[in-house]
């Protein structure tokens, strides 16, 4: 963004050393403080004033220590990064979904005990009679990514709530 001057060097590193100047220059008004004098001209004891004195020197060394590299990149700009950002990297499925026929279908015979999910498997399995999952093992993370079922397989509060809204939307239509 900016040039070099006549010595060769670059406006970052002229901040870079006015700031490294700056810093010593307070390190040493630090050093030539004398606590006791100014424990006698507030009136507190002398360590107390050292402490004080010692701590505020810390905070000021911290603070000037990085100053030159801090303004340099504010005085530079921010750097021109390109940044690829996956627009549907925070999205998640939601417990309060609606749940897709498939779902809902699972849902209700993992409540009514006509299927289960497979200790070890995790996957869905019919018990007894009647029709079995289609997709044994997707349909069984769909429902635990939404909190529907627990580790178990049982049917979760959210579970049970999204099986109440599958079955009212489906009475509904």
């Amino acid at each position: 963004m900016f040039g070099n001057d006549a010595g060769g060097e670059s406006f970052e590193e002229t901040l870079r050393s006015i700031a490294a100047a700056l810093s010593g220059y307070i390190e040493r008004s630090i050093e030539n403080v004398d606590p006791d004098e100014v424990a006698d001209s507030i009136g507190v004891d002398a360590a107390m004033a050292r402490e004080w004195v010692e701590s505020a020197g810390g905070w000021l060394s911290a603070l000037t220590e990085n100053l030159g590299g801090h303004l340099a990149r504010r005085v530079a700009g921010p750097e021109r990064t390109t940044v690829r950002v996956d627009p549907l990297g925070g999205a998640a499925p939601n417990p309060l979904d609606l749940p897709s026929d498939d779902q809902g279908l699972a849902l209700a015979a993992l409540e009514s005990g006509r299927w289960i999910v497979e200790p070890g498997a995790d996957a869905l399995a019919a018990r007894g009679e009647g029709p079995g999952p289609t997709d044994a093992l997707g349909m069984v993370r769909e429902l635990r990514v939404r909190d529907w079922i627990s580790a178990d397989g049982k049917l979760t509060q959210a579970g049970r709530h999204a099986l109440n809204r599958w079955l009212d939307a489906a009475a509904s239509s």
